[in-house]
């Protein structure tokens, strides 16, 4: 398991180039912080008006495991939340190298039944949403409720997930943003063993699920340029084998992490894309 200053120094290496390019917007008003389990915390953020019970999105930031918070969501949440109409969820969970599997995963699972069981939202109008490694707890997510018969989710969103720990072993293409390298630092660092190794649980590595029916209807958006675009068109695709309506959107030459680029009209279409299937899920 990554350890000591090796860590940090990656910490604060891959936070200029990804999660932390998404500021807390000051002063927010509004959000409610709540604690879901010993191990874990929300920030909730409700829209203006609207009839009860109301529908909900769990955000699940990414991060590669081993950084992000949710405040850093705070921006993309209300937004949500309002364009919505719906009550919006983010879930900050534990951090590798530290807190290895299954933490982050308790603390997702915590937070969505928590959100499920509030008297203000309708547990039938649930959405998971998820960037990067957000993704890959969000599938992760529904495989749990499908498998233990609780939340019966609306949708999946997942915007590039990080689905698939052996995409870090063996040699990978160049990749911007999150490279071959940081994968597998933030495998690692997540499964507490090197990644591509026997035994290794589909609740941490949902690519590694062989069964995917009973599945929620699922988004997943990612470019061609993304080192998880195979991962993910392999998902998209055993999903629908699977009976699960699914939607694929390819984005020609963008690479993981394009959609923070400030004025990016590309990231703008990509975020309609992926709110208009969280829409369509909640109904």
């Amino acid at each position: 398991m990554p350890r000591g200053k090796g860590v940090v120094t990656r910490r604060l290496r891959l936070s200029r180039i990804g999660v932390a390019a998404a500021e807390p917007v000051l002063g927010l008003r509004g959000v409610e912080v709540a604690q879901v389990s010993p191990t874990a915390h929300v920030r909730v953020h409700r829209h203006r008006g609207g009839s009860e019970p109301a529908s909900a999105v769990l955000w699940i930031h990414g991060g590669g495991y081993v950084l992000g918070s949710a405040r850093l969501e705070d921006r993309t949440c209300r937004r949500m939340a309002e364009s919505l109409s719906a009550v919006v969820v983010a879930v900050d969970y534990r951090l590798a190298p530290e807190h290895p599997y299954p933490a982050a995963l308790d603390d997702c699972y915590a937070a969505l039944t928590w959100l499920a069981a509030r008297p203000e939202v309708d547990p039938h109008r649930i959405v998971v949403a998820g960037v990067s490694a957000g993704g890959g707890l969000a599938a992760a997510l529904a495989l749990r409720c499908v498998d233990a018969g609780s939340v019966d989710l609306a949708g999946l969103a997942l915007q590039y997930p990080m689905l698939d720990d052996r995409t870090a072993v063996g040699s990978s293409p160049p990749a911007l943003g999150w490279t071959p390298h940081d994968n597998r630092f933030g495998w690692r660092s997540y499964l507490a063993t090197d990644p591509g190794a026997d035994g290794i649980s589909a609740y941490a590595a949902p690519a590694r699920r062989t069964d995917l029916t009973g599945l929620p209807p699922t988004w997943i958006g990612v470019g061609t340029a993304d080192l998880f675009h195979d991962e993910d068109v392999d998902y998209a695709r055993r999903l629908r084998v699977a009976g699960v309506p699914t939607k694929l959107e390819l984005i020609r030459g963008a690479f993981h992490g394009f959609d923070v680029t400030p004025g990016s009209g590309l990231a703008h279409s990509f975020k309609r894309a992926r709110l208009a299937a969280i829409r369509d899920f909640l109904g």
